[in-house]
């Protein structure tokens, strides 16, 4: 087998559970587990997969550019966005970072709820500039045009003098042993301190994003207190963070 094949099976094997392990594919492949680690590393470098000890795990599924992924899985977004409504009360202080599916929360926020939002995000803004009862304080700094957010050190700053009752994240991966993770250095470190800041933090994450991995890492799983999803939370993938003692809804 040449090696564009066992690239192409080490993805498919992937696509099927979200990781696979060098032992199972040397014997899938009848080759060394050197060369499975090998291979591995070359699709890491591509940014196909994440390397772990011991095999690989699958990056998460979602489009990185804000323009692809407004409309990506909006239905589910708007769904879990009315849920994610118990956890706010008039008076509350809460962070709205740059996620798609925070925005949905943002517009489903209901006209007399009177709230202070804090949020890096250009699109939150946009939505909330018309709520009547919905103080918004903008953490401004430098645009990062692939999330139309604001990052670096003023965007910091802002968030550092503020403690907030609620935190909300639109997360882009989570894993029950290697955490909370982004695509983008400067956007883990924004969500780390909104987490450090805030009394209690809650992801806003479909299905398909668990079990998944990016490079920049933001915090273990059990930095959250819940996540709310599409899915029922019952199901088989959510078990692991329920054992964790992270709330599913």
């Amino acid at each position: 087998m040449v090696k564009e094949e066992r690239l192409q099976l080490i993805l498919e094997q992937l696509s099927k559970e979200n990781k696979v392990r060098l032992e199972h594919l040397s014997d899938l492949l009848k080759v060394s587990e050197d060369t499975v680690r090998r291979d591995i590393k070359t699709l890491d470098s591509q940014g196909l997969l994440k390397a772990v000890r011991g095999g690989a795990l699958a990056n998460s599924p979602i489009p990185h550019h804000y323009r692809d992924r407004e409309k990506y899985d909006l239905g589910q977004k708007q769904a879990i966005a009315l849920k994610a409504l118990n956890f706010l009360k008039d008076g509350h202080v809460v962070f709205f970072d740059g996620g798609t599916s925070v925005v949905a929360l943002a517009a489903s926020l209901p006209k007399n709820l009177r709230i202070t939002v804090v949020t890096n995000s250009f699109p939150v803004v946009n939505v909330l500039e018309d709520h009547p009862n919905v103080e918004v304080i903008f953490a401004g700094g430098r645009l990062y045009k692939v999330s139309f957010t604001a990052i670096g050190i003023d965007a910091l700053n802002t968030i550092k003098n503020v403690r907030a009752d609620v935190c909300f994240l639109g997360v882009c991966s989570i894993h029950h042993t290697m955490g909370i993770t982004a695509k983008d250095y400067e956007d883990a470190q924004i969500k780390k301190l909104m987490i450090t800041q805030a009394v209690k933090t809650v992801a806003l994450s479909t299905l398909e994003k668990t079990s998944t991995v990016e490079a920049f890492y933001i915090g273990p799983a059990t930095a959250l207190d819940s996540i709310i999803t599409e899915a029922d939370p019952n199901h088989n993938a959510l078990k692991v963070y329920k054992e964790l003692g992270i709330e599913i809804i």
